[in-house]
């Protein structure tokens, strides 16, 4: 079935799947569009943070983990899809299309990591001390590792204090931003708000501090920095977030380290990776929550 239509019913249930994907400040940067070859996924620029992303770097992230979302709902329905990121080099809006190509049973681990979707939240709370298991930790670094990132987990001491001190670092950087300040601000609204953020983002972070005594911190990259790479390391970070979730754990994205350059090249060096780091997170294990709220499907599919 290459290139084959979706029903209009397949291509809902990829939609609603792929918009439960993370995103900064829970903008939501993605717009849907069913085409006669299977689906495309866009990045909306309305929805772009001109401050805290100007680059479009987190907008990018946002897209491919929702891209990640759509192809295990189709999965998970018995639809293989081939992913082929930045596809068309004259249409930069389109981030990935999604072709179908093959009919056949869901995996377990499709199905599970379909199922997991609607589990995963983000959690800025402190987490419970209990370490996570090594089986896990090695679950976590073959799905990033499988979808073309690298995932390094950072345990005890020395390096949590490495990226707590960068972490504060950025923080301190961006806040002495009043135009940062300001669009952040006007994307916290009151709860029941179908996008944006009922607290300040990154709050399990005080002034470089992790709540756990003895926290995982992950930190996700790729090779290089292109767009790609940053689409690339948007759909890796998802599998990790969802592998993470049907273990059992929650997880905080931490973005502002990524945000500064400056930070972000301190992170690297401190790795000693030679790659380039996407993604911070803290893992652990949380309390039961819902995910935040999203908007309807008939807002952000085109046509």
């Amino acid at each position: 079935m290459t290139g084959a239509a979706l029903s209009g019913e397949l291509f809902g249930a990829a939609v609603r799947a792929a918009i439960q994907a993370p995103s900064m400040l829970n903008s939501q940067p993605w717009r849907f569009r069913r085409t006669r070859a299977g689906m495309e996924v866009l990045v909306d620029e309305k929805r772009k943070l001109p401050v805290a992303d100007p680059t479009g770097w987190a907008a990018r992230v946002a897209c491919g983990a929702a891209t990640a979302n759509a192809a295990l709902a189709l999965a998970a329905a018995g639809v293989q899809v081939d992913v082929l990121l930045c596809p068309d080099s004259a249409d930069q809006e389109v981030v990935a299309r999604l072709v179908p190509t093959d009919t056949r049973p869901p995996t377990p681990r499709e199905e599970a990591l379909y199922a997991a979707i609607m589990h995963r939240y983000s959690d800025r709370h402190p987490f419970e001390e209990e370490q996570v298991p090594a089986e896990t930790r090695i679950a976590l670094r073959t799905a990033a590792r499988e979808h073309g990132a690298w995932l390094e987990l950072l345990m005890g001491e020395v390096p949590v204090c490495l990226v707590a001190e960068i972490v504060r670092a950025a923080e301190t950087a961006r806040m002495r931003d009043p135009a940062y300040v300001h669009e952040v601000d006007s994307w916290v609204h009151a709860p029941g708000a179908l996008d944006g953020i009922a607290t300040e983002p990154d709050g399990s972070v005080l002034h470089g501090r992790v709540y756990e005594p003895d926290p995982l911190v992950a930190v996700l990259g790729t090779a290089r920095d292109t767009v790609r790479d940053q689409l690339v390391a948007g759909v890796a970070m998802e599998y990790v977030l969802l592998t993470a979730t049907n273990a059992g754990l929650a997880a905080s994205l931490l973005s502002r380290p990524i945000e500064v350059s400056a930070a972000r090249e301190e992170l690297r060096r401190g790795l000693g990776q030679h790659g380039v780091p996407q993604i911070v997170a803290r893992l652990g294990y949380g309390r039961p929550a819902l995910p935040t709220a999203r908007r309807p499907v008939s807002e952000v599919v085109d046509g």
